[in-house]
């Protein structure tokens, strides 16, 4: 068997599996009837079917941005089959992942083939989406895990995070690569390594990147045991499922159904850099002095 086939053999069955258990998933859900509660759906008819759709999401809509991920908050009841089910499910979304990293480190070349081939037999899975062509396989979405809680819940907050951007520290040497791979003829690239030659080594420099923002969820443990943490805090880009004896819901507050404008955490100290980029072509920030 050559690599080229085995990889791409390895990647289209662990997406079979993981398609199977998503469906799989969904049936259980459906006939169990636990309750479910979705943003932005006023009742449980509404929420369940937002629920399978929001477990079955993995292919890019039209026009979509590339590094856009669609996030699904909502809370779920869940019994011990549909709990071993999700974690069947996550198990599934691991070794796809693993697939994936496999081809980018032996055949990179292949992994749009890859993509395209998975697209192609599994057709009538995106057939609403695009009516002519192949939809793309979102892989970020594909492999995401599904978050669970097995602990006794007392209550979950929901808020929206808008961080607004992230930050981090990058050398000198770093943003010199950075520019150079690109273009270094154009007259914009050449301006920005001419205004690095400019400054000394040492000057810190931040690269920012955009945020879309989140939903936070604040767990609340009921009755946790010694020495274990009395609530935590959790991203819910899908939705939260909750493992409970009672059948029920944990209390939990509705919040907005969009994001609001503003930032909703003050600016950090790390975070007080010039107003306008130093070396646009990268994101690049020079801290104040």
């Amino acid at each position: 068997m050559t690599t080229h086939y085995r990889l791409l053999s390895q990647l289209d069955s662990s997406f079979e599996l993981l398609v199977n258990s998503l469906a799989y998933l969904s049936e259980m859900l459906a006939e169990a009837q636990l309750p479910v509660w979705m943003l932005g759906y006023t009742s449980e008819a509404s929420s369940r079917a937002a629920l399978t759709y929001a477990l079955e999401d993995l292919w890019y809509l039209d026009g979509q941005d590339g590094r856009v991920t669609r996030s699904y908050p909502g809370l779920v009841v869940c019994n011990a089959a549909i709990w071993q089910q999700l974690g069947s499910v996550n198990f599934c979304k691991v070794t796809f992942s693993r697939a994936l990293d496999a081809i980018r480190k032996e055949s990179p070349d292949i992994l749009s083939e890859a993509r395209l081939g998975i697209a192609a037999r599994h057709a009538k899975l995106h057939a609403h989406l695009s009516e002519e062509g192949l939809a793309r396989l979102h892989l970020k979405q594909t492999w995401r895990q599904i978050p669970g809680c097995d602990a006794p819940l007392k209550q979950v907050r929901l808020s929206w995070y808008s961080s607004g951007r992230s930050i981090r520290r990058i050398s000198y040497k770093e943003a010199v690569y950075r520019l150079e791979k690109m273009d270094t003829n154009a007259p914009h690239i050449k301006l920005q390594l001419q205004k690095l030659a400019g400054i000394t080594e040492s000057t810190p420099l931040a690269q920012v990147q955009d945020q879309a923002p989140l939903m936070r969820a604040n767990l609340f443990f009921d009755n946790p045991l010694p020495g274990l943490p009395e609530r935590q805090a959790m991203n819910l880009a899908m939705p939260l499922f909750v493992l409970t004896k009672d059948e029920k819901l944990p209390a939990f507050n509705l919040p907005s159904l969009t994001p609001p404008e503003k930032r909703t955490r003050a600016k950090r100290s790390d975070a007080q850099l010039e107003d306008q980029a130093f070396l646009p072509s990268i994101r690049v920030f020079k801290y104040k002095s």
